[in-house]
């Protein structure tokens, strides 16, 4: 029993190890399941310390709980938890949202744009899980799709075959995408063209105008330095009095944006944290930026949740979603 647990608790790890060089199946099966454990692990964690705080406490005010009684409900708790947070991470939401900019052309009022981020393709979701957002794309019909990165898991994976479900994707006005931090671990040259080769346009830190409004997309490692970040859009050569969309994968340097002028910033990368603790974490780092709809100054923020999730496939407290914007 000692030689299992001990394998276990580094169970992640070593099969993390071979989903960076194997794409077989049994290297799949194994890195899911480690990754589910993960996460039954953390819930089961938390309930021993409850286990304990609550015996302690119970034990100072003269009582004589059953341990056993305990560990069955907290652990039986915990596993409950795990179950639901597997089920809910596998229940993709669509969340609508209304923005209004400032000097925003005509022709965009009632449009609808499409937020897709975080879908981490590789050795827990593969072709068959983005089929099944780009059919759900291609029911909504946004006007335009926007992808902000982490496409990609960055293990080792059929990276054509995962983009192509986006070749049968019809928004009229385009779809757009920027790498995240994960197709940056490696070589992200792979992981660029096939995106472009199921038809989705890459923005490599540049500017495009579609039908009047601004679209500036900026890769992950190239914002996470804040004079580079800064010369990177000032080389976009925006104009502050049109409208303006920046998509890039990270709401780290949002201040930066605000100050160049941007009207909305979409982004990702967050996750909400998936599950306690690390939804506390992650709300300490990102404070109201964690998730959602923002305002910094003059720059409008929405930042998603993700429509998969990294590591245990778990969410409790978040929900995977597609984000519908709607321009008023």
């Amino acid at each position: 029993m000692s030689i299992v647990l001990a394998l276990l608790s580094v169970s992640f790890v070593l099969t993390s190890l071979l989903a960076w060089h194997s794409s077989r199946v049994v290297v799949r099966v194994l890195y899911t399941l480690s990754a589910v454990w993960l996460g039954t692990l953390s819930f089961c964690f938390l309930a021993a310390c409850l286990c304990w705080a609550s015996y302690g406490g119970a034990r100072l005010l003269g009582l004589h709980p059953d341990g056993r009684e305990l560990v069955v409900v907290f652990f039986g708790f915990a596993l409950l938890a795990s179950l639901y947070g597997i089920v809910n991470a596998a229940w993709t939401r669509v969340r609508r949202v209304s923005v209004k900019l400032p000097n925003l052309p005509a022709s965009w009022r009632g449009r609808v744009a499409a937020l897709v981020t975080d879908t981490h393709l590789g050795h827990v979701r593969g072709s068959g899980f983005m089929r099944r957002i780009v059919t759900t794309l291609t029911q909504l019909r946004p006007d335009i799709v926007f992808i902000a990165g982490d496409m990609y898991d960055g293990t080792v994976a059929r990276v054509r075959e995962f983009a192509q479900p986006w070749a049968r994707l019809a928004a009229p006005l385009g779809a757009f995408f920027v790498l995240g931090n994960h197709e940056q671990f490696s070589d992200s040259a792979k992981y660029l063209d096939a995106v472009e080769y199921s038809g989705v346009r890459v923005l490599n830190n540049e500017k495009v105008t579609v039908d009047g409004l601004q679209i500036v997309g900026v890769h992950y490692s190239d914002s996470t330095n804040d004079d580079h970040f800064r010369s990177v859009l000032r080389q976009a050569d925006l104009d502050r009095d049109r409208a303006s969309i920046l998509l890039t994968h990270a709401p780290d340097r949002l201040k930066i944006a605000e100050e160049e002028g941007f009207s909305l910033q979409l982004s990702g990368h967050t996750h909400g944290g998936q599950f306690f603790p690390f939804t506390w974490i992650t709300s300490r780092i990102y404070g109201k930026f964690v998730y959602g709809l923002q305002r910094l100054g003059n720059l409008i923020v929405y930042v998603s949740y993700g429509a998969g999730t990294w590591g245990p496939p778990l969410r409790l407290g978040t929900t995977p979603e597609i984000v519908l914007i709607q321009f008023d």
